[in-house]
């Protein structure tokens, strides 16, 4: 499966954008999102995606009821602080990544196959032993000045970052 991975949008309406019509330009049949959408009116942004949409609150995150209000009515899910999804017979946690020990925890534990997370703004993909660590990078682009979100192929475990 071809999984969109994004993080730290920000509330900055074109790179959101952007990063849907690349997503389904690629194909990608599931968008996961790692936090940090910010404001309630960025669902409408998100809305053209074409397939499944799970995603996490951020630290940054504001009104949560309202997030989660405007979110669902696109069919959006966001799961709280903290998502397993199971794709491909692969166990991956979704997280923001503010939590350090938590992160860590479930990096080291072994019981995940990929961890996704956010936070730093910084795209990086690494493994812990046989767990697959990534972080797509900031959607938005302010703190680097790159706007980044990841393609990961489930079948081949293989992430590109993709610039925005």
């Amino acid at each position: 499966m071809l999984v969109w991975v994004m993080a730290d949008s920000h509330d900055r309406l074109q790179m959101i954008e952007r990063a849907v019509e690349k997503a389904n330009a690629q194909n990608a049949e599931l968008l996961l999102h790692a936090g940090d959408f910010i404001s309630p009116f960025t669902a409408s942004k998100f809305k053209n995606f074409k397939a499944k949409k799970i995603g996490v609150f951020g630290n940054n995150d504001g009104d949560k009821n309202l997030l989660l209000k405007k979110y669902s009515e696109i069919g959006f899910e966001i799961r709280g602080k903290f998502a397993e999804i199971n794709v491909d017979n692969l166990r991956i946690a979704l997280l923001h990544g503010d939590e350090t020990e938590l992160l860590n925890s479930l990096i080291n534990c072994g019981g995940y196959d990929i961890v996704i997370h956010g936070h730093t703004h910084e795209a990086k993909v690494y493994k812990v032993n046989k767990t697959l660590v990534l972080n797509p990078g900031e959607t938005c682009g302010y703190l680097t000045g790159k706007a980044t979100a990841a393609l990961l192929n489930t079948k081949t475990m293989r992430v590109e970052i993709i610039e925005l």
